[in-house]
């Protein structure tokens, strides 16, 4: 019986390309994703903050459908809108573009930001920093830890333990054309002496460092 009602329970969930949170409206593209974090929030739920939605996306929406999705909106109402939801933005680089061109047109004073791994140069295999030039206000990048083993049994990414400074050298390139660059860590994931060698690593690269809350 729970397995039915739970079956049940999830048919009535609304897949959501835009969901809110506080004063943001965010982008949810993919579920891709190159890593396995240990502190990652879909091994515990399908949504953020209230409502009956799910991030679970039943397939990544092509432009008509984020369009038709803006449409519902009002984006005067958010003071920036996030390419962040169950997965890693620029594993849909080019719907991510073609979202950004979109909202700058029609809203050019809204702050576009994405959350990202920053392994977006492996995931495309190329340098993908200059497109977002005009288009991207700011990056956060998960830096997560200031040793690049800890970072590969932390995050588990795909790509292996090349992960880490290559993350690092995104967020380095990402500077040259995103206004705003900030790296982050998640609170109690890590000791305050590492928290300090990555506040360390920010300002080397020049970039700002966060600790962003444990969800």
């Amino acid at each position: 019986m729970t397995g039915i009602f739970t079956r049940c329970f999830m048919a009535v969930k609304e897949m959501k390309i835009l969901y809110e949170v506080y004063d943001g409206l965010y982008i949810n593209l993919t579920n891709r994703c190159p890593c396995a974090c240990a502190f990652c929030i879909r091994k515990h739920t399908d949504h953020v903050g209230q409502g009956n939605y799910s991030l679970w996306l039943e397939h990544e929406p092509d432009y008509d459908e984020i369009v038709n999705a803006f449409r519902k909106v009002n984006l005067n109402k958010y003071s920036e809108a996030v390419f962040c939801g169950f997965g890693e933005p620029t594993e849909a680089l080019d719907m991510l573009l073609e979202t950004a061109r979109f909202i700058k047109n029609g809203f050019p004073e809204l702050p576009l930001r994405i959350n990202t791994n920053g392994l977006g140069n492996l995931i495309n295999g190329r340098d993908i920093t200059p497109l977002f030039r005009g288009l991207i206000d700011r990056i956060s990048i998960s830096l997560n830890t200031p040793d690049e083993v800890d970072y590969y049994n932390l995050v588990k990414p795909r790509f292996g333990v090349k992960s880490f400074n290559a993350m690092l050298d995104f967020a380095e390139k990402a500077k040259l054309y995103v206004p705003e660059v900030t790296m982050t860590t998640v609170e109690t994931t890590i000791t305050k002496k590492q928290e300090e060698e990555c506040r360390m690593i920010c300002g080397k690269i020049g970039v700002r460092y966060r600790i962003r809350p444990l969800e």
